[in-house]
Order: structure tokens, then C-alpha cells, then sequence
């Protein structure tokens, strides 16, 4: 992450609403770094999906379990990693949600999103650990 600012550390209980409170404070540093509402509308789509998977899929909605984030906002980069104290997954494994076999399946979306809508994405550790940035689209 950038070293000319300050990362943001944050750990919330496995709860959908302190998901959206994440969110809320990430887009308004976003805006605060000048971001451009598309490329808020990206982080925000990609950002509530990694969330929910952390929350839903990695978590379990575990009360006990807890989600942590570590983000960093420049006018150039949005840099975050969000890990679960779930069992982990192989994104491979993940079908994907665009073959003609899948596409009634619920599955992969939201890693299709995620992957989409930020220039970066990886996994690390057994899979419970999500990597992302945007590099900020600078209007000419």
C-alpha cells in the first residue's frame, strides 16, 4: 500500500450491517480523494461482494467470527484486503457463472464482479484472504 498515507484497520463482527457501515466510510474517503462516481460505483459493487462472501460464505454469519480490513485511499489507488476466519476456498474451483451449464447456477458472480470491477484481484493463504485494487480512472 501506499507509503505517502495511512492504512485503515478495521475488524467487525460476521453482521451484514456493519458490512454497509464499511462500506458508508470507504466511499466517503473515495470521494474525499476525488474519485470519479464510476469508479466509486466499481470499488462499492466489488467491495459488497467480498464482503458478503466474507461475512456469508467464509464466516458462516458466525457472531463470533470476525471480518477484518485493511484499506488505503490515495488520489491514484484504493488498496484493500479483507480476511475471514473461515475454512478458506480454491477460486478455481469456483464454477464459472458465464459457461452455458452454469448460467442458472448462483455461484461465481460475484467473483466474476469482483474481478470485473477492480484492476486487481487476489487470494491468498487457504483462500480466506481477498486482495483488491482499483487504479483510479483520471478523467482527461
Amino acid at each position: 500500500m501506499s507509503a505517502t498515507s495511512t492504512a485503515t484497520e478495521l475488524s467487525i463482527p460476521s453482521d451484514l450491517a456493519e458490512a454497509r457501515r464499511v462500506q458508508e466510510l470507504i466511499e466517503g474517503a473515495l470521494h474525499s480523494a476525488g474519485y470519479t462516481e464510476h469508479n466509486i460505483f466499481a470499488i462499492k459493487l466489488a467491495l459488497e461482494e467480498a464482503l458478503v462472501n466474507a461475512i456469508k460464505h467464509g464466516n458462516q454469519l458466525d457472531p463470533d467470527k470476525r471480518v477484518f480490513i485493511v484499506f488505503n485511499v490515495t488520489p491514484e489507488r484504493f488498496d484493500i484486503r479483507i480476511t475471514d476466519e473461515g475454512a478458506g476456498f480454491n477460486p478455481d474451483d469456483v464454477p464459472d457463472p458465464t459457461a452455458i451449464e452454469n448460467l442458472e447456477r448462483p455461484c461465481g458472480r460475484g467473483l466474476l464482479l469482483m474481478r470485473g470491477f477492480m484492476t486487481e484481484v487476489e487470494y491468498h493463504g487457504r483462500g480466506n484472504v481477498v486482495r483488491m485494487a482499483k487504479v483510479r480512472d483520471i478523467p482527461a
